[in-house]
């Protein structure tokens, strides 16, 4: 039902699917769950409490499920669940939850992990998310769905980078990135809309002068920022689009909102 190379080790107890290849020199650990058609490619290690969704390639020298990069780490059980049809490469880490996170760490669907991307403990991966290489996220971030953190990028502890947005490479990402934004610098502040991301998922023409006009008056219009974000939500009710940025400005967070750099260039 599954082929495992002579020099592979699975422990006992560790569960594979149908289909599965375990290459060369890999190491399964006993609380491991391999979906249907999961491939390890060569040298990867698979340990914890971790499961791998179905047609998920794994490339290797990958690491996944070892213990958490937390000195409050105690050996709790954790998990790590990674979900179908992902593509992870050579040398990414993912790392289980912690107490302190609700002991788990989840990678949605059809992602790409690039080399040497690093997802840590207590993150929540959305679907068709891209880290490009080197990209990494601190312990408890929020990834929304198809969104993409560009090579060398850092992600602070706690951030939530919203759905469909692009973070630019080598940004360091210390505040929470509304969905749709485009957010680059070393200490990134947002330069618009991911316009290349919305044209290239067919959102209209209408649509995204809709999203223009709103994301202008939530950042640049009179008032408060929450007052702002109550009045563009009423004047822009149809664009779902913008409901969903509004929703997440007023959602609660640690983290302080990533807002447009100042018109006069400062910081």
């Amino acid at each position: 039902m599954a082929s495992v190379h002579a020099t592979a080790i699975v422990e006992a107890g560790a569960r594979l699917g149908e289909g599965v290849e375990v290459g060369p020199f890999c190491l399964v650990g006993p609380e491991v769950e391999l979906g249907d058609r999961v491939k390890l490619h060569s040298h990867v290690v698979v340990a914890g409490r971790t499961s791998i969704g179905a047609g998920t390639a794994i490339f290797p020298f990958a690491s996944l499920g070892h213990a958490p990069q937390d000195l409050k780490y105690a050996g709790e059980a954790s998990r790590l669940e990674i979900g179908r049809d992902n593509v992870i490469r050579e040398q990414v880490t993912m790392n289980p939850g912690t107490a302190g996170g609700g002991l788990l760490t989840r990678v949605g669907d059809g992602c790409l992990f690039m080399v040497g991307a690093h997802v840590a403990h207590d993150c929540q991966v959305g679907d068709r998310v891209i880290l490009a290489n080197n990209a990494t996220l601190a312990g408890h971030v929020q990834v929304g769905e198809q969104a993409i953190v560009g090579g060398l990028s850092a992600v602070h502890q706690f951030v939530r980078i919203g759905r469909h947005a692009m973070i630019g490479g080598m940004s360091g990402i210390e505040h929470d990135v509304i969905p749709y934004g485009l957010a680059m610098g070393e200490r990134a502040r947002l330069g618009g809309l991911n316009l290349v991301g919305l044209k290239r998922r067919g959102y209209e023409r209408g649509q995204i002068q809709g999203m223009l006009a709103a994301y202008q008056r939530l950042f640049e219009g009179d008032g408060t920022l929450a007052e702002r974000a109550v009045q563009v939500a009423e004047e822009y009710a149809g664009l779902d689009p913008v409901r969903d940025i509004v929703a997440f400005v007023q959602a609660d967070s640690s983290r302080a909102l990533c807002q447009p750099r100042p018109a006069h260039g400062g910081r």
